[in-house]
C-alpha cells in the first residue's frame, strides 16, 4: 500500500508541472525569508512526545477525513509523515507587510515597474481579458491590478508546499490554529477533487495558490475552468486566472460601472477619528458623513454606504477617502485597506479608460 501511494503520488507529480513564466521581470515578493538547515527537518517533538502523527488533534483529523472515504488511513498517515515544518512560515506571519505604512506600502505594491508590468500583461492578454470582463462584469484593470499585487503577474506565486505551509500554521500556529486546520481539509478535498497530489502543490508561506493566491476554500468555491479542458488552473493559464477573479469579485458583491473609492475632505474631530478607526465594513451613508462635515463629491448619492478610511502618503501626512460598495468588495479578497488602495492605484494607471476606479 505504501508503495502505491507513492508511486500515486509520483504519477500526479510529473503532471503538475506546467507552470509558466512571464517574461517581465520579477519583483521582489512582499516577504521573503531565508530557508535554513532545520527546514529540512520533520516535524519534531509534540504534545505526544512523538512525531506529528501520533498527536491527538491530528489523530481527530484523519479521523473525520476517514469518515469522507476520500484518502485511506495509510495514506493520510503518509501525508502527514511527509510534511514538513518551516520556521520561516512562522516568521512570515508575524512581519505582514499590510502593516507598513501606506507612503511604504504603495512603494512596494505598487510602484512604476509594477504598473508597466501591468500593461505589458493587459496587451498579452487583452483578447481574454476583454472576453472575461464582459462574461463578469468586472473591470478588466481591476483583474490585472489583482494579478500584479498578488504575484506580479505570475513571476512570484511561492515556492513553499501548500501542504507544509497549511499544516506548520494548522499546528504550530495557536493564534489562527483554527482557521488553518479548515483550509487543511478545504486542500485535502480539493486535491481529491482535481486529482492530484497533495504533496505537488506550491503556494505562499499562507497557502496561498497560484497567479491569484486563493486559499483551497476560495478555489474550491469561486475558481473556474474558463477554457474548458477539465481543470481550473490557476497556476500556468490565464484565462482561468483571470475568470477565477473576476467571479469572486462578482460573488462578493462587485458593481459594475461603479467606482472603489472617491477622494474627500475633512477636518478630523474625535468623532471622525473615531469612525475611521472601526471595523472595515459598510456603515455610514455619505449623507450621514457630510451632516459630520465630511465633503464627499456631490455625485456619491446620500443613501450610498461606505467606509471612512485615510493614507499616511507621507509621515504625518494624511489623505481621506471614502471607500464605496467596490472597495468592500476587493476587501474580501484581502483583509487591509491598505491592499485595496494600492489595488486601486494599479488599475487606474494601467487602464486605458478615462474613467477612475
Amino acid at each position: 500500500m505504501r508503495l502505491a501511494w507513492i508511486l500515486g503520488f509520483a504519477i500526479l507529480l510529473a503532471g503538475c508541472e506546467r507552470v509558466k513564466q512571464p517574461a517581465e521581470k520579477p519583483l521582489k515578493p512582499l516577504t521573503s525569508a531565508s530557508a535554513t538547515a532545520v527546514e529540512n527537518d520533520k516535524f519534531g517533538i509534540t504534545d505526544s512526545g512523538l512525531d506529528l502523527v501520533r498527536r491527538s488533534d491530528v489523530q481527530s483529523f484523519m479521523a473525520n477525513e476517514l469518515q469522507k472515504g476520500h484518502y485511506s488511513q495509510q495514506q493520510l498517515n503518509e501525508f502527514f509523515q511527509n510534511v514538513q515544518f518551516k520556521p520561516s512560515i512562522i516568521k512570515g506571519m508575524d512581519r505582514p507587510g499590510t502593516s507598513l505604512p501606506w507612503y511604504t506600502f504603495a512603494q512596494n505594491n505598487a510602484n512604476n515597474l509594477r504598473i508597466n508590468n501591468g500593461k505589458v500583461f493587459w496587451k498579452n492578454h487583452a483578447e481574454t481579458l476583454k472576453s472575461v470582463s464582459k462574461r463578469y462584469g468586472v473591470a478588466p484593470e481591476l483583474l490585472v491590478a489583482i494579478i500584479g499585487i498578488e504575484t506580479n503577474y505570475g513571476t512570484t506565486m511561492g515556492s513553499y508546499r501548500v501542504a507544509d505551509a497549511l499544516t506548520t500554521l494548522g499546528y504550530h500556529y495557536p493564534r489562527r490554529a483554527a482557521y488553518f486546520q479548515r483550509e487543511l481539509v478545504e486542500f485535502l478535498q480539493l486535491a481529491y477533487e482535481e486529482k492530484r497530489n497533495p504533496l505537488s502543490f506550491k503556494g505562499s508561506f499562507a497557502g496561498a495558490m497560484g497567479m491569484p493566491q486563493f486559499m483551497p476554500s476560495s478555489y474550491r468555491q469561486y475558481a473556474v475552468d474558463w477554457d474548458g479542458d477539465g481543470q481550473r488552473d490557476i497556476w500556468g493559464n490565464t484565462g482561468d486566472t483571470l475568470a477565477s477573479v473576476a467571479n469572486y469579485m462578482k460573488q462578493h458583491g462587485w458593481k459594475t460601472g461603479q467606482p472603489i473609492a472617491v477622494p474627500v475632505n475633512l477636518q478630523i474631530t474625535p468623532q471622525i477619528q473615531a469612525i475611521i478607526d472601526q471595523p472595515t465594513e459598510l456603515k455610514y451613508t455619505a449623507g450621514q458623513l457630510r451632516q459630520l462635515g465630511v465633503v464627499i463629491p456631490s455625485n456619491i448619492q446620500d443613501q450610498e454606504k461606505g467606509i471612512l478610511y485615510q493614507l499616511e502618503r507621507m509621515p504625518g501626512k494624511y489623505e481621506y477617502w471614502f471607500g464605496l460598495n467596490n472597495f468592500y468588495t476587493i476587501w474580501q479578497y484581502n483583509h487591509s485597506r491598505h491592499y485595496v488602495a494600492a489595488v486601486r492605484k494599479i488599475a487606474n494607471n494601467v487602464s486605458y479608460s478615462s474613467a477612475k476606479l
